[in-house]
């Protein structure tokens, strides 16, 4: 069984429920995916559905099978899908369809890479609430004391301080699926989820 799909993170935006009640929304894009291969446990030593997303360019073209043999060069993404066992339905080389894996109101754990911020201080990175800005202090926006081993020139381990922030692997769990548009294979799930527009999330079906 097949219990989770890859999609680019589209934006967020809000739709109304049948209640006129205002959901905000992510919209996670799910063309675009081929079959590229099948692993199975006889063969490979686990069960699994190799996906790729093809490159902006060749959209337009019909598929052919000879791109299979030269994946970096017409697909952008070459990711897989861990399943217990392979459906019989999948064929190499189909487009990938996700429509029988979630329903309106399921509920889903979306993974996903946060934005890079680049160098940043400890108030932004580690929320750190600052000096005070009254008369007189000095402490402003830095980080205070580095334990009690600075003077021997040595900060403890984990200690957070300033450095680089983002690019990091996050899931966001228990979201819940608003709406399904299937003419345009796209996903509303309700609320944020890690990563900027444009960039490759996982959803997975939980329970």
């Amino acid at each position: 069984m097949i219990n989770g799909f890859w999609g680019r993170k589209i934006g967020m935006t809000q739709v109304f429920t049948a209640d006129n009640k205002v959901v905000p929304v992510t919209a996670v894009d799910a063309s675009g995916w081929i079959v590229s291969q099948v692993k199975r446990e006889e063969k490979d030593g686990y069960n699994a559905i190799q996906v790729a997303y093809i490159r902006e360019k060749m959209k337009n073209q019909s598929f052919q099978v000879e791109w299979l043999k030269e994946k970096s060069k017409y697909f952008r993404w070459v990711k897989e899908i861990s399943v217990n066992q392979v459906p019989a339905d999948i064929e190499v080389g189909k487009s990938f369809d996700f429509s029988t894996i979630l329903q309106p109101k399921d509920v889903v754990n979306v993974t996903g890479i946060t934005k890079g911020c680049g160098f940043a201080g400890t108030m932004r990175r580690h929320n750190y609430s600052g000096g005070k800005a009254s008369h007189g202090d000095a402490l402003g926006r830095k980080p205070g004391s580095l334990s009690f081993m600075r003077s021997q020139g040595k900060v403890m381990k984990n200690k957070t301080m300033a450095g680089h922030m983002g690019v990091t692997r996050k899931t966001i769990r228990n979201l819940e699926v608003i709406q399904i548009v299937p003419q345009d294979n796209l996903v509303l799930i309700k609320g944020a989820m890690a990563g900027k527009p444009g960039s490759l999330v996982y959803v997975r079906k939980n329970g």
